[in-house]
């Protein structure tokens, strides 16, 4: 079910951040494409060069009907070449001007090409090489004496064809780079969303395994008081004739499996509101000094009874802003995991301190203390690191996960320390 999951989730995100990727270089590539016409476009454009300014009153006469056919060679000035042909008005060669040592019938073979597909200009291959072309009708100005002038519109036309190779290659290796950059940035988002990917299931994997652990541990605690009503409950039946009086050790025995369930469920609804946070938390300023001495002194009697020495050392009239029954539940908590613990004739140590940002409680008792291999598990749901010894105290595991949930709710922190048969010492910090 996670392993489903986690493949939804990369391949969701494997196709947004493509689409985003192939779009980003698509922009890029139309872009470079578009200027890289704009550019050709410009380089052929037949205003550019081929208005001719002639003075005197008349076109000289070979100007105006010349047949001869001239072949002009010249360097281009860079890298890019060009050259261009003049023809009449049935596609004849008049004029070739080229900077290129290509035999003559290769701009034939031009002439003939662009002449048929004048309406359609497209890019053809001389000599290895490709060329874009353009075709105008040749147009001359001429300039009067008086300084009138008039243009000629002659039944001529010039093929100016432009060598694209460059462009070609340029867009070419644009393309080729992105693809590149492209596969390797996916297989690279793939690596990174698949860890990351098994970083998000694996808390909700985690929160899925103690929910069935959670449900397997309620089910088995609640089992025990359920099999001690029935059993007690077919003792009873099993004696219609006797008085209640009589059979009052059954009913004794009743009244401890539903007392145990009882506080199984409290605490059951306890941890679940809160954990759940609709649960609203009643912040109110308040005398924390008090609250903490008000919780030992109702616990007095039960340590005085084990014959532990208590000793406490509370900085008075210490304020702050918070939830005090919930304050007061986690001291509880607390105080009483210490008695239920602490050895015979052993020693419990209370503190409160302020300092400037924190209000710090902590509680060392002597006795057997938690193996290290038990600490990072004893705030989890149901834990208990000795269960016979749970089931004298009538502990579920509970009270420590509620004292973690309400620290967690109030902003606070709560951790544990221990040395093996010596102390262990509970401590919570909240911000004033």
């Amino acid at each position: 079910m996670f392993k489903k999951l986690r493949n939804k989730l990369l391949i969701l995100n494997m196709s947004m951040t493509s689409a985003v990727m192939i779009a980003a270089f698509a922009v890029i590539y139309i872009i470079s494409y578009n200027n890289v016409n704009k550019e050709i476009a410009k380089r052929l454009d037949p205003q550019a060069g081929m208005l001719t300014v002639i003075e005197g009153t008349e076109l000289p006469d070979d100007a105006k009907n010349s047949e001869s056919k001239t072949l002009n060679r010249r360097f281009s000035s860079d890298d890019t070449y060009t050259f261009s042909i003049q023809v009449d008005e049935k596609g004849r060669i008049l004029e070739i001007d080229a900077p290129l040592n290509m035999p003559e019938e290769a701009y034939n073979k031009a002439a003939d090409i662009a002449w048929s597909n004048k309406n359609n200009s497209t890019t053809i291959t001389l000599e290895g090489r490709q060329w874009k072309y353009a075709i105008a009708q040749i147009k001359k100005q001429v300039i009067q004496e008086d300084g009138r002038s008039y243009t000629v519109t002659e039944n001529k036309y010039q093929i100016m064809f432009l060598d694209v190779t460059g462009y070609k290659k340029t867009l070419l290796q644009l393309l080729t780079t992105l693809v590149s950059v492209g596969l390797i940035m996916l297989f690279a988002i793939f690596i990174i969303s698949f860890y990351f990917a098994n970083r998000v299931i694996k808390p909700i994997s985690e929160a899925w395994e103690r929910q069935k652990q959670f449900v397997a541990d309620a089910s088995h605690e609640l089992k025990t008081p359920i099999s001690i009503i029935n059993a007690n409950c077919d003792a009873l039946l099993a004696n219609k004739e006797e008085t209640i009086l009589s059979q009052i050790k059954w009913l004794d025995y009743i009244k401890i499996g539903t007392d145990r369930m009882t506080k199984l469920i409290n605490d059951l609804l306890s941890l679940a509101k809160m954990e759940d946070m609709r649960f609203a938390i009643q912040k109110v300023t308040f005398n924390m000094s008090s609250a903490v001495n008000d919780v030992i002194s109702s616990m007095e009697a039960v340590v005085v009874e084990k014959d532990i020495k208590l000793t406490r050392s509370i900085e008075p009239n210490i304020i702050v802003k918070s939830d005090a029954e919930r304050i007061k539940q986690v001291v509880t908590i607390l105080l009483d995991n210490a008695v239920k613990y602490t050895n015979e004739k052993g020693q419990i140590d209370i503190s409160l301190v302020k300092s400037k940002r924190h209000v710090t409680f902590s509680i060392k008792n002597s006795g057997k203390g938690i193996a290290k291999k038990d600490l990072p598990k004893i705030f989890d749901r149901f834990y208990r690191i000795d269960p016979s010894r749970a089931q004298g105290t009538g502990g579920y595991g509970l009270g420590l996960s509620i004292a973690k949930t309400i620290m967690d709710r109030l902003g606070g922190e709560i951790y544990a320390a221990s040395v093996e048969n010596e102390y262990t010492i509970f401590t919570f910090k909240i911000e004033l």
